[in-house]
């Protein structure tokens, strides 16, 4: 069965305009979910909103949203008031700009979703838009009401199709300086980078998203599975606790000697030449020649 779509409109190209959708491109429905029981009776329970005053359970009928808008003092908003409040990007998505994708910085990226066409009657006019955007190797901005707000967002080709990934407004994004303020300049050693940057070559690799698996998930399945058979829940495996590295230089190095003692690993994924692989042999040799050398110093 289809997935549901999450939004339906129209994306709006100057006088091009063409009826889309929007489908979730994550899917939470293999995920393990809890739900909540009586641990006396065994029975599920259910949550029921009582008054803050009264202590008595409010009926589905009796429910309505409000704003405070004083202390104690709400202005009560109806359902319907909610849905009747329409903006252009209720419905419309003009493209206002179009920008290189890597001009946006990844903290302002959110969540994505595919975009196709709605029905038969917009193919045409939505190949048209995204083949125009896919020659000129841009990305689109938007505007969308999505869950009942307003979100900026960045349209761009993918296959048949498109992506619209929502973007962070702003003021809702801590900047880096506010984060990164407190780490100190530090002068790095070359020959440390160096070392550093013969690791990463012998672990590049290609980006393969079925490669990765949920640990804590499948954990938690043999919890599951344990419990269901009548045994004792499985021990946690602790993670080994790291120990401080005390001479950074020697890490890197016996680092790069183990990669090499490995032996170099082939295949496209991670193709190391007989080049990057006599120059790690290199610079562990010289790294070992400036240990040696720095003891002696001491």
């Amino acid at each position: 069965m289809a997935p549901r779509p999450a939004w339906k409109g129209y994306l709006k190209l100057s006088l091009v305009t063409c009826a889309v959708e929007l489908t979730n491109v994550v899917t939470h429905s293999e995920r393990i979910s809890f739900r909540v029981l009586n641990r006396k009776t065994g029975n599920t329970v259910k949550r029921v909103y009582v008054d803050a005053e009264t202590g008595k359970p409010v009926g589905d009928s009796d429910e309505i949203k409000g704003y405070e808008v004083d202390e104690g003092a709400f202005v009560h908003i109806e359902e319907d008031e909610i849905e009747a409040v329409r903006v252009e990007s209720s419905n419309m998505m003009s493209l206002d700009g179009f920008v290189d994708k890597s001009s946006i910085q990844q903290i302002y990226l959110d969540t994505p979703y595919y975009l196709s066409p709605a029905d038969k009657v917009s193919q045409d006019a939505f190949a048209v838009i995204r083949d125009a955007m896919a020659a000129r190797k841009k990305a689109g901005l938007a505007r969308i009401v999505l869950y009942r707000r307003e979100r900026p967002v960045l349209i761009e080709p993918l296959g048949k199709g498109m992506v619209l990934t929502t973007l962070r407004y702003d003021s809702t994004v801590r900047q880096p300086d506010m984060v990164f303020e407190d780490i100190k300049a530090v002068k790095t050693d070359k020959e440390m980078i160096e070392l550093a940057e013969h690791i990463i070559d012998k672990k590049a690799a290609r980006f393969d998203p079925s490669k990765f698996d949920d640990k804590y998930e499948e954990a938690l399945l043999e919890l599951i599975r344990a419990k269901k058979a009548g045994r004792k829940a499985p021990k946690a495996k602790a993670a080994a606790r790291p120990s401080n590295v005390v001479n950074l230089f020697e890490a890197l190095k016996q680092s790069l000697a183990a990669d090499n003692d490995g032996g170099a690993k082939t295949g496209k994924a991670g193709k190391t030449t007989k080049g990057k692989a006599t120059k790690g042999r290199a610079a562990t040799e010289k790294a070992s020649a400036r240990t040696s050398s720095s003891r002696k110093t001491a």
